[in-house]
């Protein structure tokens, strides 16, 4: 079942495309890393396909009304700025507010969201917490588990990694291929490509705002597409412990 479809989406600012002509179709059970250099369009992309920037071309999700596109899916942007000194439970409780009527209260099955996105994201100890008294990688996951608590059926996350610490990158990759294991759908914009390759099902590669390629990591991962893309010689290889991929040098 698709829970995204994009059928030539593009995206202009100003005279220039950032983002163009790109179609996929991403479907229940995939957990899918959008990779590519800075300046390559994945946020673009994203935010498009939420109907969050005007385009051409079509997205299922934009098309969807305020609402529906609220319980359809859940966004976590780049940017990680917590507002108000709220506890980390009631900020997480926040991502149940597309299933609650207006002024509505939490029911068991919000609080039971809730609790599970705490426990996912290592953070049942902090839920009492100041959330703007966390440190910036604290700060990060408490975001993620609010994205989580909305229960979506696709979730998209804007570099979702990056600030924390190595053990926590892992759990939260771990996470989101858990997720997709339970038949939803992630879309994640990572710079880390090992990690890319060690827990996503599917990789889309971007460069100067087109789709490069698009399907399992080690047909994306390739030393052509590495070098033409990102510039890049990489190690990659299957091991015991499963792919390992490690960037060694620039190329030019």
């Amino acid at each position: 079942m698709s829970l995204l479809t994009l059928d030539h989406l593009t995206v202009h600012r100003g005279d220039r495309a950032v983002v163009r002509d790109v179609s996929l179709r991403v479907g229940a059970g995939e957990c899918v890393g959008l990779i590519g250099p800075n300046g390559a369009g994945k946020t673009t992309l994203m935010r498009a396909a939420l109907g969050l920037l005007p385009a051409t071309g079509t997205s299922s999700v934009a098309a969807l009304p305020a609402a529906a596109r609220a319980r359809q899916a859940a966004w976590l942007p780049q940017m990680r700025d917590i507002a108000w000194p709220v506890s980390v439970e009631t900020l997480v409780a926040l991502g149940r507010t597309p299933h609650l009527a207006p002024g509505g209260r939490l029911r068991e099955a919000d609080r039971a969201a809730v609790d599970a996105a705490l426990a996912r994201l290592d953070l049942a100890a902090f839920r009492s917490r100041i959330a703007t008294q966390l440190s910036g990688g604290e700060q990060a996951r408490v975001l993620i588990a609010r994205a989580l608590a909305q229960d979506a059926p696709l979730l998209l996350a804007d570099e979702p990694i990056a600030g924390l610490d190595p053990a926590h990158q892992i759990m939260t990759m771990t996470v989101f291929a858990a997720l997709a294991a339970e038949g939803r759908a992630v879309i994640a914009s990572l710079h880390d490509l090992g990690l890319a390759a060690r827990h996503c099902t599917r990789l889309v590669l971007m460069g100067a705002g087109r789709l490069v390629a698009d399907g399992a990591p080690a047909d994306v991962l390739t030393p052509e597409n590495l070098a033409q893309v990102f510039g890049v010689r990489a190690y990659y290889a299957q091991t015991p412990d499963g792919p390992v991929f490690q960037p060694l040098e620039v190329v030019k």
